[in-house]
């Protein structure tokens, strides 16, 4: 598999990184990681070449973003045996539960003990936006990072972003960092830190990790059939994974893509793109190009069901909710619009958990990566399924 250098790290990783958001499940709750598959997965991934395997703090948690989850000791179990010597290892200051530099020492001490290993290769302040990055400096953010590289706690520094370009470039500037974690994919080429971003990162000399290089699968799960047709029509032999990971390879400026796979199916399908990651064409480019622009025109909510906004005080399923109402508007097939209503009436949302019942209290819009109005956007999807 093809290797790159993650910025002023200087480390080679592979284009494909494994993101351990979206773990297989056995289960209702998230926190119950079918241990099994899950090592199986990740193991497959780094014995065919993946090197870069990243987790965070509040991953697979039973409470969302509240309580510490289940990927970071499942990761420490996948490394053992010879396995966390193939691979950097990333993870994540949880910047939303930090007051003060001691916070931090604690939070990484802890990650440590349940990675079972004694360094981490990158760390990144998670989720960074305008209040999160104000309340990382006071609390001496920079302090931290240079004592725990001092002591051989981690090795690189980063940070992973949600907010708008100029906060980007507030934060990039605002630290000597190694690399940075932004959201990019074709469809999100002007959102967050967006083209503008992936360019200021390059000149910087930062190594560029992509998150949600499908859109939480919104690439792949939600295309339009006349749209994979024209796909199709280009390059019969190329799922949709292909189109989006190649897409992304293409640019230089990324060194690593991470996906967040939860079956073995994704994991051997991303494998295979990624030992051909050479062949994107102009022509390629250009059908890309046309997919997107169709797309932007039928998308209703930016969602990516990242779950960020989860648990709803209320039991509303947000992100269930975007997704059934963005999938309403991307067909214009009349029974399919029909059978979206019955489903999400009858079989896929309780009705504790409908857009009927947020009561608009504002705690997702707070959390949300995405700065969506989830309260004004949940009434046009009760107005849509639940009158």
């Amino acid at each position: 598999m093809q290797q790159r250098i993650l910025g002023k790290t200087g480390e080679s990783v592979s284009i494909l990184g494994f993101g351990c958001m979206r773990l297989p499940v056995a289960g209702p709750n998230p926190s119950c990681i079918d241990e099994d598959a899950a090592i199986a997965m990740i193991r497959k991934a780094i014995d065919r070449g993946v090197n870069y395997v990243d987790t965070a703090w509040p991953y697979h948690g039973a409470k969302g973003f509240a309580d510490p989850g289940a990927s970071e000791p499942l990761l420490g179990k996948a490394l053992a045996g010879g396995y966390r010597e193939k691979v950097k290892a990333a993870t994540k200051l949880p910047t939303w539960l930090v007051k003060t530099r001691a916070d931090m020492n604690r939070f990484l001490d802890l990650q440590l003990e349940r990675l079972q290993t004694s360094y981490i290769d990158c760390y990144l302040a998670h989720t960074l936006n305008a209040r999160f990055w104000a309340n990382m400096q006071q609390a001496d953010l920079a302090g931290f990072f240079e004592e725990a590289r001092k002591d051989g706690r981690i090795r690189h520094v980063g940070f992973s972003f949600h907010d708008r370009f100029s906060v980007f470039q507030e934060i990039v500037e605002g630290y000597d960092w190694d690399f940075a974690q932004i959201q990019y994919n074709y469809l999100d080429r002007a959102y967050q830190a967006g083209d503008e971003g992936l360019e200021l990162a390059a000149r910087r000399g930062l190594g560029l990790v992509i998150m949600e290089p499908l859109r939480g699968g919104f690439l792949t799960n939600q295309m339009p059939d006349a749209l994979r047709a024209r796909l199709a029509g280009v390059r019969p032999a190329w799922s949709l994974a292909d189109w989006g990971l190649r897409w992304l390879w293409k640019r230089p400026e990324i060194s690593v893509v991470l996906s967040g796979m939860s079956t073995m199916a994704q994991v051997e399908e991303n494998l295979n793109i990624a030992d051909d990651a050479g062949s994107f064409t102009d022509a390629d480019e250009t059908a890309v190009a046309s997919v997107r622009a169709a797309f932007l025109s039928r998308i209703r909510v930016g969602c990516t069901g990242c779950g960020y906004c989860m648990p709803c005080p209320e039991g509303v399923n947000i992100p269930r909710n975007f997704t059934l109402y963005n999938d309403y508007f991307l067909t214009d097939d009349v029974k399919m619009r029909g059978h979206i209503k019955y489903i999400y009436g009858n079989l896929v949302l309780t009705p504790g958990e409908m857009a009927d019942r947020c009561l608009r209290c504002g705690q997702c819009e707070e959390k949300c990566p995405q700065h969506l109005p989830v309260g004004e956007e949940m009434a046009q999807v009760a107005d849509l399924f639940c009158r």
